[in-house]
């Protein structure tokens, strides 16, 4: 038996930690169960199967309770106890924290949504499909093996095709699947060979393993180990929508529905950067120089690119408030790169990793309250164009001034005091790291995205160009604005509560 199939041999499960697996275990099983429940529940019934998978999502969000008291790991080697595929750290807590969260949320949304389509979607299916992806995008932060990681990174990506083409006969919905579907698959196969050079130059899946291997490579496996390393990034760059990977999102975006195009804003992206951390930081820290440059060309393109996309929907009157958020999602990838990039460069990788989780936790609140009251206006402006939002806190203040509010929250103005602090966060980490020039271009783009968010929120206040129309506001979407808003406000009163994370690390 050759060395390099030792370690499979040695990957004997003693036992199972059902405790540290409850969070994605309970989400999958609600799944599961809401799919065989739509066999038996009548049509006029079917609405429950939608409030069943919200109490799951949050029944799987309070098992992360039990975990706060210390780390626990399972799925471990035998013959070392410290290696192991599954393990319920900070890190992965906080991660799954915002996973379950965006989820819940996504799932509020749909729920007036599948109402509104009235048979236009399948229910059991959307449910389960929605439920297995959120498994996925649960399990993924905990992997910490290669194999674990791409499952778990294929389960969070597989049922989001389906969600993204699942308007029957809706051709639009069906190109930006099949669109999504076939770039993914690109990069994912990109990233398997990439983990193959990997295994062959170090001879172990398990990330602590090989972060203590590859360094010491044989000289002349040495350049196949850089290509592995680079490699394996691309797939999760791919989620994280960066540039050149990011073609897919508009189209997606303004093709899925809508709920599902909030849920890929948010959670698509922390399974791209959460993929991302634990290959570069855990797994490849003696390769940052090959790592570090890599990701900080692409935060600098992804955010230029995102930001002047979404400018250049203001050259048409009718330009979609959905395709606005995608191009600005975008951009937001690449400040999320930003420190991710800078762990590459500095002393305190820790700390350049924890102004990633805190610019997401802020970005999560501010962008899935933006899409609960885009869902709002789009019950009754089918097209949902930027202009259908003139005159809006003539009929609906409060709306109206929350949308303001999450929109400065995304431009880092006051009072979005969260989104401010998070740019910041995000500034610090680029110099601390010296990477200076790359913190000139976050602001000359933070620059132009004011541009575009600024318009969209006067346009708010402006009278309104004909008969004004009142939005009804149904209860999922009160629910969803309210948690959201209530977040936002939390998060600019004490900012600390997720800025702490720059300062003392997750791992």
């Amino acid at each position: 038996m050759s060395a390099l199939a030792q370690p499979l041999v040695q990957s004997v499960v003693e036992s199972v930690d059902w405790l540290a697996i409850a969070p994605p275990t309970i989400t999958a099983v609600a799944g599961i169960a809401v799919l065989i429940a739509d066999l038996f529940v009548p049509q006029a019934r079917k609405p429950l199967l939608g409030w069943a998978s919200v109490a799951g999502l949050a029944a799987a969000a309070l098992m992360l309770l039990p975990l706060l008291h210390g780390n626990r790991s399972t799925f471990c080697l035998t013959q070392h106890a410290d290696v192991c595929s599954y393990t319920a750290d900070h890190f992965t807590l906080v991660i799954q924290f915002l996973v379950l969260g965006a989820a819940l949320l996504a799932a509020l949304l749909s729920v007036t949504t599948l109402k509104d389509a009235r048979g236009g979607l399948p229910e059991g299916e959307y449910w389960f499909l929605l439920l297995s992806a959120a498994a996925g995008a649960a399990l993924l932060p905990a992997s910490r093996d290669l194999a674990t990681l791409v499952v778990a990174l294929e389960v969070a990506s597989l049922p989001v095709f389906a969600l993204v083409g699942l308007r029957y006969g809706n051709r639009k919905s069906s190109d930006a699947a099949l669109k999504f579907f076939l770039s993914s698959v690109t990069a994912t196969s990109v990233s398997l060979l990439g983990i193959s050079f990997v295994y062959a130059c170090t001879g172990t899946l398990y990330l602590t393993q090989i972060a203590g291997r590859i360094q010491h490579v044989d000289g002349q496996l040495h350049t196949l180990a850089q290509t592995g390393v680079v490699l394996t990034l691309v797939g999760f760059a791919f989620k994280t929508a960066a540039v050149p990977f990011h073609f897919w999102v508009p189209d997606s975006y303004v093709g899925a529905p809508l709920p599902i195009a909030a849920y890929l804003s948010v959670v698509g992206k922390a399974v791209g950067f959460t993929g991302l951390i634990l290959v570069t930081v855990v797994a490849f820290p003696s390769y940052a120089d090959v790592w570090g440059p890599a990701l900080a060309a692409l935060a600098a393109l992804t955010m230029t690119v995102g930001n002047v996309g979404a400018l250049r929907q203001q050259g048409t009157r009718a330009y979609s408030a959905v395709r606005l958020l995608a191009w600005s999602s975008v951009g937001q990838a690449g400040y999320l790169l930003v420190p991710i990039a800078a762990a590459g460069y500095s002393q305190d990788a820790q700390k350049a990793i924890g102004s990633t989780v805190a610019y997401a936790l802020m970005y999560a609140a501010v962008n899935l309250g933006a899409f609960a009251v885009v869902a709002v206006v789009g019950r009754a402006r089918t097209r949902n164009r930027v202009t259908d939002y003139r005159g809006l806190y003539t009929t609906n203040p409060l709306t109206a001034l929350l949308l303001a509010f999450f929109l400065l929250c995304l431009a880092g103005l006051p009072p979005g005091v969260i989104g401010l602090f998070a740019k910041v966060t995000v500034f610090s980490a680029a110099v601390d790291a010296g990477l200076g020039w790359l913190a000139v271009v976050m602001a000359v783009n933070v620059v132009i995205a004011l541009f575009y968010y600024l318009q969209w929120t006067a346009l708010l206040f402006r009278a309104p160009e004909g008969e004004p129309v009142k939005h009804r506001v149904p209860a999922p979407l009160t629910a969803a604005i309210t948690l959201t808003a209530v977040l936002g406000i939390a998060l600019s009163g004490a900012p600390q509560l997720v800025l702490r994370f720059a300062n003392t690390g997750l791992f």
